[in-house]
């Protein structure tokens, strides 16, 4: 498979009615990029989210994941296929230990090449894989705690190592800092920081100097369409992007 892009979106778009929320989205993703998206308010961010992902059908476009084409499928398909996201609020079992909530997503990844258990020796081997997860995204010393006890910058780090617990080859971040005080979010970005090296990134980011500090490459959107794609600087530099956020922040769109 060498040579292959880990997401290649291609024309991809969809229709709300008479409204054109995604319009047209042409995107490569490189196998091991930190790519990041970014938009102003209304910009059609989440919408493309929901695209790749399978939360919403396209209206045209194609969507292809390691080189298969995958548009259209729905959420749980394609995370068979290595391909999962986080959504801006928590979606953590909170009366649940923090070990207990990765557990279940190391069960539901092995589940999905190994089908249903047939011993219950098999808990050892998740317990095991769940607790290298936390060790090696800095978590395990919040391994015993109940999720929604904890502060919600340290939530939407668990979430994150829940998505990344199934393994796969591509990860979409919807805004992992929102909602987030400084502190949280600089935790939050180093936190991002500590994901292996090997899984593709696509990261939906209001808050562009923790993106620029993750991103390789940067697309953004406006009123649903592509602006510019480039390095961060180049974004920076873009008089373009620069207009497009004059006069309002960052927010979902």
């Amino acid at each position: 498979m060498s040579g292959t892009s880990a997401l290649a979106l291609t024309g991809l778009g969809v229709d709300f009615g008479g409204l054109r929320a995604v319009h047209d989205v042409d995107l490569t993703v490189a196998v091991r990029e930190r790519r990041g998206v970014i938009g102003p308010n209304g910009a059609g961010k989440t919408t493309l989210f929901n695209l790749i992902s399978g939360w919403v059908k396209p209206t045209g476009g194609e969507v292809k994941l390691l080189g298969e084409d995958v548009t259209g499928l729905s959420p749980e398909k394609l995370s068979q296929k290595g391909l999962t996201r986080t959504f801006q609020r928590t979606q953590l079992c909170a009366s649940l230990s923090v070990a207990d909530n990765v557990e279940l997503s190391v069960q539901a990844q092995q589940k999905r090449f190994n089908g249903m258990w047939k011993s219950v020796s098999k808990l050892t081997s998740i317990r095991s894989e769940a607790h290298e997860v936390l060790e090696q995204l800095g978590l395990a010393q919040y391994a015993a705690a109940p999720a929604g006890m904890l502060s919600y910058g340290v939530q939407r780090q668990i979430e994150v190592a829940m998505a990344a617990a199934t393994k796969p080859s591509v990860l979409l971040l919807d805004e992992p800092t929102s909602g987030l005080s400084p502190a949280e979010t600089n935790e939050v970005a180093a936190f991002l920081g500590r994901l292996p090296e090997e899984m593709t990134l696509l990261i939906v980011e209001h808050d562009m100097d923790v993106l620029f500090g993750i991103a390789d490459r940067v697309l953004v959107m406006d009123q649903g369409e592509v602006l510019a794609d480039g390095t961060p600087q180049e974004i920076r530099d873009d008089e373009a992007v620069r207009q497009a956020y004059m006069g309002g922040g960052d927010e979902s769109g």
